[in-house]
């Protein structure tokens, strides 16, 4: 993936949220490709119940996974509507203020702001709050357009992992091929991830993969 693509991406949704759902993605698809190479060594390899299983699974959890983001957005805009409304309906500023204050604890985040700084942005805030007009909660363009890179994001990763079983005619080889592909692709989520934090590429590559294979074995270990 280009990183034209991952910006062009990053501009419909969140880098995080996105590098999240393809890690999800991938885990998922290797968790099905380990767990049949147990099946394969006892039983024999059925290809195209894999294949099939493989994009069911990653379809579904897509589905299922978009599905909990118009939950989650519309709870968080939601809970934003009901802290306007509590700064609107404050008795004084301090008790606007401190509602901002727990809703938007700026001591976690990582600065380390002046109490003058800090009480100049509440104050702000509150004053943009008290003129502003309450909008009805709604998914907008914007949300839609996450709802479907959040589908397709973890869909689409079920795709390396079947390519090398329509290409390769042994199921042996093409089955490490796919588990190979998956882990790379784990190493390149985690490279894409460092350039958009503070990271270092190669380290955050390398600890993407040993996540991603930890989780992979956890999954397997337990069933799943």
């Amino acid at each position: 993936m280009s990183s034209r693509t991952i910006r062009r991406i990053a501009d419909v949704i969140d880098p995080g949220d996105a590098l999240g759902e393809v890690l999800f993605g991938l885990i998922m698809a290797l968790t099905l490709t380990v767990g049949s190479r147990l099946i394969f060594a006892k039983e024999g390899l059925n290809v195209r119940e894999l294949i099939v299983a493989t994009i069911g699974c990653n379809v579904a959890w897509g589905i299922i996974d978009a599905v909990l983001f118009v939950v989650g957005t519309v709870f968080y805009k939601s809970r934003r509507l009901r802290l306007f409304r509590q700064i609107k309906a404050a008795k004084g500023e301090s008790e606007a203020l401190a509602a901002l204050a727990r809703e938007f604890p700026i001591e976690d985040e990582p600065l380390s702001p002046k109490a003058a700084d800090a009480d100049a942005l509440y104050r702000s805030l509150v004053a943009l709050a008290k003129r502003a007009d309450p909008v009805s909660v709604a998914l907008s363009r914007g949300d839609l357009l996450v709802v479907a890179a959040v589908f397709l994001l973890v869909s689409a990763t079920s795709l390396p992992a079947v390519i090398p079983f329509l290409l390769i005619g042994s199921a042996n080889l093409a089955l490490r091929a796919s588990n190979l592909l998956l882990i790379a692709l784990l190493f390149m989520t985690g490279y894409a991830w460092a350039s958009f934090s503070d990271a270092k590429p190669l380290h955050a590559g390398v600890t993407m993969t040993c996540l991603g294979l930890v989780l992979v074995g956890i999954a397997v270990a337990l069933g799943g």
